[in-house]
């Protein structure tokens, strides 16, 4: 046993994760996250949190007092409802975030100061400086109605203040990862050494000269559009794609796709995903014929193995094409995971905080004058939104 923890250990360095055990100089900062994330947890799930959200969820602020620190939770209602929403039970969260394990720290070539923990790999714990704080309390009400709008929306899900994200490289076996902003200024990164315990995210200029080949190359476009508009709106740029990819196993690639199953329940319960039918003793099959028929282009049929679609009336059809899901993976993280012909690729939008203040206009006013002709991150929030669409059309097939 404890061979095989020492081998996991070697495992996790290598992939630029670090155990934070007594010796580590955040040893007692994550002990004390451990215990207060799992008192707050407590506390937003008992009671269960309903559906409908009140204004006064959105300005909770609770104060937890421990031996050795205060914690404050905000929003917690919110946050418990999202994580429902998500098919994630608290039970299952707490687990997750409080288990008796040591946590991990992440350590990357990433320019941000932002300290970044986990324990399972399936949810990062972020560091957040009070302005970024501010601005998603502040945009919570809009950010929440967005996902609600558009349930397999790619923007990076929060479920809770440290700040608590989901992954989007979950699980994450050979994985090449890029970040990506849609310009070229700084946007190339020297690839991992063998030998490097960092993880070394590549940018665009080295994700030059491939493509990400999908089915559901429409649908991605559409999807693309639709979150940039949204953060368009919210004033913000310096975002990014975050983009990964690994090959499909043989038999990952070799599925029947000449009919799709649909499973539907006639009250439409509560989901594991946003926008998965649940399963149920009666089942209609559809078609590539009619399911061309009924959603936008025939690119949505050949998606997925063991995928869950809507079937029914008219107003279903609508709906679907209105919020426009897909077609879901059968896997742990359906909701930022596409699979193309050969390649399974993984998807989110991240880094969603920064405003297009004073401070950036005159940092775009420099850069011009730096590196003129040339692109660069620091540009208007329409500008950034449409280059960052064009450069997904441009890099889909």
């Amino acid at each position: 046993k404890r061979r095989r923890w020492g081998g996991l250990r070697q495992q996790w360095q290598l992939l630029g994760l670090f155990q934070i055990d007594e010796q580590h100089e955040f040893y007692h900062l994550t002990c004390m996250m451990k215990e207060g994330l799992s008192a707050a947890i407590q506390r937003t799930s008992d009671p269960v949190p309903t559906a409908e959200l009140s204004e006064n969820d959105f300005k909770s602020e609770v104060t937890h007092i421990h031996k050795d620190f205060t914690m404050e939770t905000f929003a917690g209602p919110v946050f418990a409802s999202l994580r429902g929403s998500l098919g994630l039970t608290e039970q299952e969260y707490q687990q997750s975030l409080c288990s008796e394990h040591f946590y991990l720290q992440f350590i990357s070539n990433s320019k941000s100061r932002a300290d970044f923990f986990l324990n399972d790999k399936r949810f990062f714990l972020k560091t957040q400086n009070r302005r970024e704080i501010k601005f998603l309390l502040s945009n919570l009400k809009i950010y929440v109605e967005h996902l609600k709008k558009f349930p397999h929306s790619l923007l990076v899900k929060f479920l809770k203040f440290f700040i608590v994200m989901q992954s989007v490289f979950y699980p994450d076996e050979r994985i090449n990862a890029y970040d990506i902003k849609g310009c070229e200024v700084s946007r190339w990164t020297d690839p991992a050494l063998e030998e490097s315990h960092i993880i070394v995210v590549l940018k665009d200029l080295n994700f030059e000269g491939q493509f990400i080949t999908l089915q559901q190359r429409s649908w991605l476009l559409r999807q693309v559009e639709i979150d940039t508009q949204f953060l368009r709106r919210l004033n913000v740029l310096d975002y990014s794609l975050l983009l990964a990819h690994q090959p499909l196993h043989w038999d990952e690639r070799h599925h029947s796709f000449a009919n799709i199953i649909i499973r539907t329940k006639p009250k439409h319960p509560v989901a594991s995903v946003p926008g998965e039918v649940l399963e149920d003793n009666s089942s209609a099959i559809m078609s590539e014929k009619t399911l061309t028929e009924h959603a936008s282009g025939a690119e949505m049929v050949h998606a997925f193995p063991e995928c869950t679609v809507p079937c029914g009336d008219t107003t279903d059809v609508l709906d679907y094409q209105a919020q426009n899901r897909r077609l879901l993976p059968n896997l742990k993280n359906p909701l930022h995971v596409i699979d193309g012909p050969e390649q399974r690729y993984f998807i989110g939008i991240i880094d969603i905080f920064t405003v297009y203040s004073f401070k950036k206009r005159l940092e775009h006013w420099w850069k011009s004058l730096r590196h003129p002709g040339k692109s660069f991150s620091t540009v208007s929030p329409d500008t950034y939104c449409h280059r960052l669409q064009r450069w997904v059309q441009d890099h889909t097939k």
